[in-house]
């Protein structure tokens, strides 16, 4: 069962939060259970957690954002789609439904605004999960990279097997055929009267991006005083040295990788994904 509770982000912006449950689980219950806030990536959605927040609730309140310019959640023309603006949002739907203290899993992009509301209001955070997100900076090669990235996309796509097939095997950006990768970009699309199109603006999620790819955020791990586990696909973007050093950096620092992965880690190998995670999960407590 999931169920959409809206919640108002900075600036008004209206958010689309999805809190999942066992059916035969009381609400009393859920309410009492740990909390868990999802945050996904660049282009993400909150239902690429689904197959996470189902185990998750046997034990969690769990709860998915679909963060602003995403899913189901308002995409302001303009804006902003700063980092403050993203951090603000995760805060909001914290305090909004009642999270605190709050478990803060992210992905990518998702994972850098959780260590970063983790820095800001520590007073909310009691844990946090990093996925596969650098803390160093990208660098101005790779905006231009994605932006190049972006114009080879071959929208609007006649059908969602045509979705699946590009993404999982046709995009020169696969080293090897991704039946996951295909079907994570297949949720993120919609039908309109000319084909199937992605549920985001291009350059929106360009504008998010651009507001850290060009800075390093060691700083703001460093502040993070709450128990942190970073876990890294062995091939995807955050490279072993790197997530090592981005441990010995955080206070609480725990280092787990997750074998045949890629970027996408909790799509990729759910099941190892959840091996990674699940003992660092059973090892917090509320206070």
């Amino acid at each position: 069962m999931v169920q959409r509770i809206d919640v108002t982000g900075a600036g008004g912006v209206r958010l689309a939060a999805w809190e999942f449950a066992d059916p035969p689980k009381g609400r009393g219950e859920a309410e009492h259970a740990p909390a868990v806030l999802l945050l996904h990536g660049l282009m993400g959605r909150a239902s690429h957690w689904a197959s996470t927040a189902r185990w998750l609730t046997e034990r969690h309140r769990a709860v998915a954002l679909d963060q602003r310019g995403h899913g189901r959640s308002d995409k302001p023309a303009e804006g902003p789609f700063t980092r403050e603006a993203y951090v603000s949002d995760a805060e909001a739907a914290v305090e909004q439904l009642g999270l605190a203290p709050v478990t803060l899993i992210g992905h990518s992009m998702g994972a850098l605004t959780a260590w970063q509301l983790a820095a800001k209001r520590p007073d909310l955070v009691q844990a946090l999960i990093i996925c596969d997100m650098r803390a160093s900076a990208l660098g101005a090669a790779s905006q231009r990279e994605w932006e190049d990235w972006f114009r080879s996309w071959p929208v609007p796509f006649a059908t969602l097997a045509d979705v699946r097939k590009w993404y999982g095997e046709d995009d020169p950006w696969v080293e090897h055929p991704s039946p996951s990768r295909g079907e994570f970009f297949a949720e993120v699309m919609a039908e309109r009267a000319d084909g199937w199109r992605p549920v985001f603006s291009r350059r929106q999620m360009l504008k998010s991006r651009e507001t850290w790819v060009h800075d390093a955020h060691w700083e703001e791990l460093a502040q993070v005083q709450c128990p942190t586990l970073v876990v890294r696909g062995l091939d995807g973007e955050l490279g072993r040295a790197e997530a090592q050093e981005m441990v010995r950096v955080l206070p609480r620092g725990e280092y787990a990788e997750v074998a045949d992965a890629g970027h996408l880690v909790h799509y990729d190998q759910p099941e190892g994904w959840r091996t990674a995670i699940e003992p660092f999960l059973d090892g917090v407590r509320t206070p």
